[in-house]
């Protein structure tokens, strides 16, 4: 039972009791509070009224290991005061903030509380700084935040949504490409031919004579018939400064085993490297995997692009990529390459190389695809020809060799 009916039962029983026995007194306490109750209602339902709850950080996204200073402002925009409020924030325990014991425990694993007790005066407004570190990759979110209020007597109580969740962006860790085992000035073996032209294999722009050199796909018939001696297509040429990562989220052969987590977030660290530098290094980067997106649960594909925001974008999607495996590399890969513009080297991260990507990798080498294999198998690779093939065994404590 609660005060406020506890109160009302009382009330009504003295105002009964006062009238049957014509006792002036108890009618009069019972008529006062009679009016308690109802200035306590009326208190109550214009409590939460005018009240915000603003968050106001500096960065929303960033680095593991980063910092920022966040204000939280609770204003009460009206006459009416508040003789007690409280807010209780939902916070992730990877973005807690330094201050010991700012946070309460939470309802779930990885989620605390940030519960704020305040009086506010008419047009009071009132702020409480924390500072906020970004500890680990992820997509999290910062709230919802309720409020809850009352009258002064504590008979009713009002709660409410006031801030909805708003996500925050931690990044993978971006290390250099020498931790990588990379060459930082020649790291996938192509730049003696940034420049050099390829040919899109969908674009036919005429016919020559053929060469020796030519395969058997690029003849092209009606010509050959027509004057007599074989002739081949001429096909558009493309710049081969484009270079999209190719990431296998499977850190085990069969996706039933589980998922080996430090294995998993290296290896999303070794696709934010070579992407970040990548960039920096003057390429239009891209980027597919087979690990579905937190909140969306499928793979992704980013085309290649130059903008700071197409840097943000990929990198976010790092941070949301999860161990999920929604579908096979091997056939994944093979179906993306068709929108993966000709020319571009495939820089292939995995941390396990089964016969069936062997196999895959094989077909696209094939079709004169270029390809890099970076590799944090801890088992020897297979014999892959015509491959630029980096191995850097991944170590149990978290490096490679």
């Amino acid at each position: 039972m609660t005060r406020a009916v506890a109160w009302s039962r009382l009330t009504l029983l003295l105002l009964i009791f006062g009238f049957l026995i014509r006792g002036p007194g108890l009618l009069a306490v019972g008529a006062f509070m009679l009016v308690i109750l109802g200035a306590a209602l009326w208190w109550n339902r214009r409590a939460l009224a005018g009240v915000t709850y603003r968050r106001r950080l500096k960065y929303w996204r960033a680095f593991p290991g980063e910092a920022t200073e966040c204000d939280i402002h609770v204003e009460n925009r009206k006459l009416l005061p508040l003789t007690w409020l409280t807010t209780v924030d939902r916070w992730p325990i990877s973005l807690a903030p330094r201050e010991e014991g700012a946070l309460e425990p939470g309802p779930t694993k990885g989620l605390g509380l940030l519960i704020l007790s305040l009086m506010l005066r008419s047009y009071e407004r009132i702020r409480r700084r924390f500072t906020i570190v970004f500890r680990a990759r992820g997509v999290y979110d910062i709230g919802p935040a309720q409020a809850a209020s009352g009258d002064p007597f504590g008979l009713f109580k009002s709660e409410s949504l006031i801030q909805p969740a708003r996500p925050v962006v931690v990044f993978p860790r971006v290390r250099k490409l020498s931790d990588l085992g990379l060459r930082s000035a020649d790291p996938f073996g192509d730049r003696r031919a940034a420049r050099r032209l390829f040919e899109d294999l969908s674009l036919t722009i005429g016919v020559r004579d053929y060469q020796p050199q030519d395969g058997f796909r690029r003849i092209h018939w009606p010509s050959t018939a027509h004057t007599g001696r074989l002739q081949s297509r001429m096909y558009q040429p493309v710049s081969g400064l484009d270079l999209v990562v190719c990431l296998n989220v499977s850190t085990y052969e069969k996706p039933w085993l589980g998922t080996w987590p430090a294995l998993f977030e290296a290896l999303v660290e070794a696709a934010a490297t070579i992407v970040s530098e990548s960039f920096d290094m003057g390429y239009r980067v891209g980027l597919i995997s087979n690990g579905g997106r937190a909140r969306a649960g499928r793979p992704f594909r980013i085309a290649t692009g130059r903008t700071q925001a197409h840097l943000a974008n990929m990198l976010e999607a790092l941070s949301a990529v999860t161990p999920i495996v929604t579908a096979p590399f091997d056939r994944y890969l093979i179906a993306s390459s068709p929108q993966i513009e000709y020319g571009s080297c495939m820089v292939i991260v995995t941390a396990i190389t089964t016969p069936e990507l062997v196999l895959a990798l094989k077909q696209l080498k094939a079709r004169s695809r270029r390809l890099t294999l970076y590799s944090l198998a801890q088992d020897e690779l297979p014999f892959l020809p015509g491959l630029e093939v980096l191995h850097r065994p991944f170590l149990a404590e978290g490096a490679t060799a």
